[in-house]
Parts: structure tokens; C-alpha cells; sequence
């Protein structure tokens, strides 16, 4: 019930167009519910008198010819508005939920991706979220019409005989306690089956990226088992929702066929003993579908609404993920910096209860300078570069940038700051253009080409079939390594940050390639304040300061000329390499 509290914050706003819904509904709902009353009259009234033929054919006339105009004219705009605002309400309330849970997704911080399979996320608010709208247009719209239809034939049903409709409606008690027995259950079975949906699709999701790597091992035997493990999971979820779901129809459906058998066996009894016209039987066993019509709508809602309510848990759990980094209430605004970082007594860990991959880092980086981050994998360099944008918080000491603590500015006004080059850098599958936009969405066409010339990306760029305009596919899947790293660095220009990080920009490339970015990549840094993370040492002997980083620690420190001048850490790994 929670769940559907906090639903009612995305409704709210147009409440008023689905009370006009309901309104429509109920007029749409309402005007078949006068058939079994000229049922009624015709019989009982008109054809079992002795009234003369010719006007009995008459009054039939003008009573069909009314009924006609009712049931195609005045019904026909009924129904077009009463599905149009149903439709447009719910669907304006699902772009709202995706709206922000975008929003949301896009402040979690990277520890929840590294934890969570893309697929997983994309099923909660794609599949999810689809899901729930059946609680808009069943849960609020055609639940209370069905119930409105109820009503309204209980009132008629009542006004011809009392007693048939007790009769009538003595199943109701039976038909509660089944509903409510039945759906408990099926709520979790719900829930269940759809977590084992989203895990079959984060697998799918998972391997078709890494195609080439199954395909480069023959590894297709192996990937087939593993999908049809995942795919039997939730085969048997499915079995098991399809189980308990035949069984909550088949017990439903028997409580309903009850009341008709009922209502014969009496009014039958009734029209014998003379009590009952055959026009009021008939009229009443008219009104009897009526009844129950409605009433096995509400048991398809129910499972409906079953589907929705667990799709909306599942919504909110990713709704309710915690902030790992976010902005303080109080946050300022960082504004142009000049760029001198200081990390000062860093400490960090990436779990709560895991070992610390920093340990009492202490540095000082002047505005300008570039300085290089070395060492073997895992000491933690990329982990010192990503605290720098709050990819994470550090866990102990702090990080100032132009002596701002940088947990004291927004997240926003810290990050524009910075420019990064990563060694995969994601492309999206746009055009050349959009993607160097995302360094300033606001960039003129001049400026995007002068940011591509200046990355050496522009001669290559023009000799694209659409040149700025082609697409390039997903993740830049039609560039080669080279091109892609470029377009990163057009991407940077653009932006023109005051604090640059290079992390392994350069190590995937041909020498060719390698050339042609190192040449860029010294343009981007002049002037600014750059951290440079490599593990082929002879790109970065041109760096003002190279650090090398040891579990955790910070073991050397100086020029490259220095570092080898001490025959320590740093002279025994640049010696290998250059061997």
C-alpha cells in the first residue's frame, strides 16, 4: 500500500482529467444499463397486451428509433473522449516517472553501477514502469466505473424485486474472501517473476556486448547453456504466476456462475406461482450479466492490478537507492578556479567494510602544473583521479581545489571544472557533432570545428560519408581506437575546463595514432592544471611532477629526471619498459 501512496505524487497533477474520465465512464457505462428496462417495457408492456398491432409497431418504432440514436450518436463522442483522456492521463503520468527516475539514475554514484547489470536498470524502468500504467487506467479509472455500473444495477435490480436480488448478490461474501485469499499470494509470485524478467534481460543485455569476446573464444555452446539456465529460471516463475493465477480464476469465475443458476432456479419459481412477469424475469436475467459482468472485470483487475502493484515495489526500490555523493544543503557555487588541488591526509575505501586503496595521501598540485600518476595496477591511481570529480568520497581527510573544500560546492559547479580523457572513452551512438557537443551543448559550428582541429580530429572527421553529421554507432563502434580517443579530446577542448585528467589516454593506440594524440594532448594541458595516469613511462617524462603510488601510498616523488637520478621504484620500472 506504500507503493501506491507515493504513486499518487506522480497522479496528483491530473487528478482533474481523470475525474472527467470517470464522469465520461460512468455516462459510457451507464446508458447500456437502460436496455433490459425497454427489454422489460416491450415485452411486459407492448407485445403481451392486446393492444392493436398497428400501434404496438408504432410505439416499437419510436422506441428503437430513440434507443438508435442514443447507442450510435450520442454514444459515439462518449466513448472517443472517455479513451482519449484515459490514455493521455496515464501516458503523461508515465513520462513523468521516467522523468525522474532518469533524473534519479543520473545521481547515483558509480559504486551502484559497478553493482547493479545495465539490463537490470533498463527493465525497471522501461517494463516496470509500462506496467504500472494499468494501475492508472484499471486501479483508477475502470475499477471505480465497473463499481459504479455495480451500484447502479443493484438500484435498478432492487426497485423490480427485493428479494431476487438478495438472491442475486448472495455470493458476494464468498466471492470477497476468494479474491482476498488468492491475491495475496499472487502479488509476491508477481514480484518474483518480474526480478527474474530483469535478470534475464540484464544477462542478455551483458552478452550481447561482449559478443565479439564469445564469439573470439567459441564460446557460443557454453553462453547458450548459461541463457537457457536464466531463461528456465524464469520459466518457471512464469509457470509458477500461471499456476496460482488459473487457480484464482477457476475458483472466481465458479463463485460468479453461481448467482445466475440461483436467480433462474427462484425467479423460474416466481413467474410459475404468478408473482413475476416473464418481461421482469428476462429483464432482471439482463440485469444479472450486468451485475457480473463488472464484477469478473474486477477479477481480471485484480490480477491487472496485482501486476502493477509489484511493478511499482520494484520501481521504488530503484527510486529509493541511496545518494552515495550528493550536494550538501547549504553548497556553493565553485565558479571559475584557478586549479591548485590539494589532497590533504586522503584516506578511502570503496566498500564500507573493505581495505582502503588510499592510505594518508598528502599532495599539492600548483595551478598549471601537470603532474603524472605511475606505478603498478591496483596502487590506486585511478582511484586518487576519480575522488578529484567526487566520482566517490574520500573517507577520511579532503580534497580542496583553490582551497574550497570540494564537498562544500555543488556537484554540477565542481565537475564543469574538470575535462576528462579516459582510456575507453563512451561515445554514443549519434552523429560525430552531438557527441563533441556534449563539451558544450551551447557550441556555435565554428567552435566544434576549431575543438576538432585543434584534437587532430577534423582532417579524419571530413573524410566521414556526412562528415560532423555521421552516425557513428553504438559507443563509436564504426572509429577505430584512434579516432574515438580524438573525438574525446575534441569533446575536452570544447569545454575548456581549468583541470584536466588523462587516465591511460594513450595505451590502446597504434604509434601513429599515439603521435597524433600525444600532439593534442600537449595543446589541451598548456595552462592547465593536468593529471596524467599512464603506465608506459616514456609518454609522461615531459610531466612537471611524476608521483608513483605503491598500495595506497605515495613512494616517490619528482621530475623524471630526478626519479632516475635516486635508482628507486620509478628508476627499476622505467628500466623494464625501456628494456
Amino acid at each position: 500500500m506504500d507503493s501506491i501512496k507515493r504513486y499518487f505524487i506522480f497522479v496528483r497533477p491530473y487528478w482533474k482529467m481523470i475525474i472527467s474520465t470517470i464522469f465520461i465512464g460512468i455516462i459510457k457505462f451507464g446508458i447500456p444499463l437502460i436496455l433490459p428496462l425497454i427489454m422489460k417495457y416491450v415485452i411486459d408492456d407492448l407485445l403481451l397486451t392486446d393492444r392493436p398491432k398497428a400501434e404496438k409497431i408504432e410505439e416499437l418504432a419510436w422506441i428503437m428509433l430513440v434507443t438508435f440514436f442514443v447507442f450510435t450518436i450520442v454514444r459515439y463522442p462518449i466513448e472517443y473522449f472517455r479513451q482519449y483522456y484515459a490514455q493521455l492521463s496515464s501516458n503523461q503520468i508515465l513520462f513523468d516517472v521516467r522523468d525522474r527516475l532518469f533524473a534519479h539514475l543520473q545521481k547515483l554514484s558509480l559504486r551502484y553501477y559497478q553493482n547493479t547489470k545495465a539490463g537490470e536498470i533498463i527493465s525497471r524502468v522501461i517494463n516496470d514502469v509500462e506496467q504500472t500504467k494499468n494501475f492508472v487506467v484499471t486501479g483508477l479509472m475502470n475499477v471505480w466505473l465497473d463499481l459504479v455500473t455495480l451500484l447502479i444495477a443493484i438500484a435498478i435490480m432492487l426497485s423490480m424485486d427485493v428479494g431476487l436480488t438478495l438472491v442475486a448478490i448472495s455470493v458476494f461474501p464468498l466471492y470477497g474472501f476468494s479474491v482476498k485469499y488468492f491475491y495475496q499470494r499472487l502479488r509476491k509470485l508477481t514480484k518474483v517473476r518480474s526480478q527474474a524478467l530483469a535478470e534475464v534481460q540484464g544477462h542478455l543485455h551483458e552478452r550481447i556486448q561482449g559478443m565479439p569476446v564469445i564469439q573470439g573464444f567459441a564460446l557460443e555452446e557454453h553462453e547458450q547453456k548459461q541463457f537457457e539456465k536464466m531463461n528456465r529460471n524464469f520459466l518457471q516463475k512464469a509457470i509458477d504466476h500461471t499456476v496460482w493465477n488459473a487457480k484464482t480464476f477457476a475458483v472466481t469465475n465458479t463463485v460468479t456462475d453461481l448467482a445466475p443458476l440461483l436467480v433462474i432456479s427462484y425467479a423460474g419459481y416466481q413467474v410459475i406461482q404468478g408473482e413475476l412477469k416473464i418481461g421482469a424475469f428476462v429483464a432482471f436475467y439482463a440485469y444479472l450479466e450486468r451485475l457480473y459482468s463488472p464484477l469478473r472485470r474486477l477479477v481480471n483487475s485484480s490480477t491487472t492490478l496485482t501486476q502493477s502493484i509489484a511493478s511499482m515495489d520494484r520501481m521504488f526500490d530503484l527510486l529509493d537507492e541511496k545518494y552515495d555523493v550528493q550536494d550538501k544543503p547549504e553548497a556553493l557555487e565553485l565558479g571559475q578556479v584557478r586549479g591548485r588541488v590539494v589532497y590533504d591526509n586522503v584516506s578511502f575505501r570503496y566498500e564500507e567494510s573493505g581495505d582502503l586503496v588510499l592510505r594518508n595521501v598528502n599532495l599539492v598540485v600548483e595551478e598549471g602544473e601537470t603532474v603524472a600518476l605511475v606505478g603498478m595496477s591496483g596502487g590506486g591511481k585511478s582511484s586518487m583521479i576519480s575522488l578529484l570529480p567526487r566520482f566517490y568520497d574520500v573517507t577520511e581527510g579532503r580534497i580542496c581545489m583553490d582551497g574550497v573544500d570540494i564537498r562544500d560546492v555543488t556537484l554540477h559547479s565542481l565537475r564543469d571544472q574538470i575535462g576528462l580523457v579516459l582510456q575507453d572513452n563512451i561515445l554514443f551512438s549519434d552523429s560525430v557533432m552531438m557527441n563533441i557537443l556534449m563539451g558544450n551543448p551551447d557550441a556555435s559550428m565554428e567552435e566544434i570545428m576549431a575543438a576538432a582541429k585543434a584534437a587532430n580530429a577534423h582532417d579524419f572527421i571530413m573524410e566521414l560519408p556526412n562528415g560532423y553529421d555521421t552516425e557513428i554507432g553504438e559507443r563509436g563502434v564504426k572509429l577505430s581506437g584512434g579516432q574515438k580517443q580524438r573525438i574525446a579530446i575534441a569533446r575536452v577542448f570544447l569545454k575548456n575546463p581549468r583541470i584536466l585528467i588523462l587516465d591511460e589516454a594513450t595505451s590502446a593506440l597504434d604509434l601513429e595514432s599515439e603521435q597524433l594524440i600525444q600532439q593534442s594532448i600537449e595543446r589541451l594541458a598548456k595552462d592547465r592544471t593536468t593529471f596524467i595516469v599512464a603506465h608506459r613511462l616514456s609518454t609522461i617524462t615531459h610531466a612537471d611532477r611524476i608521483i608513483l603510488i605503491s598500495d595506497g601510498r605515495i613512494q616517490e616523488m619528482g621530475t623524471h629526471q630526478e626519479l632516475m637520478a635516486a635508482e628507486g621504484a620509478y628508476y627499476k620500472l622505467y628500466t623494464v619498459q625501456d628494456l
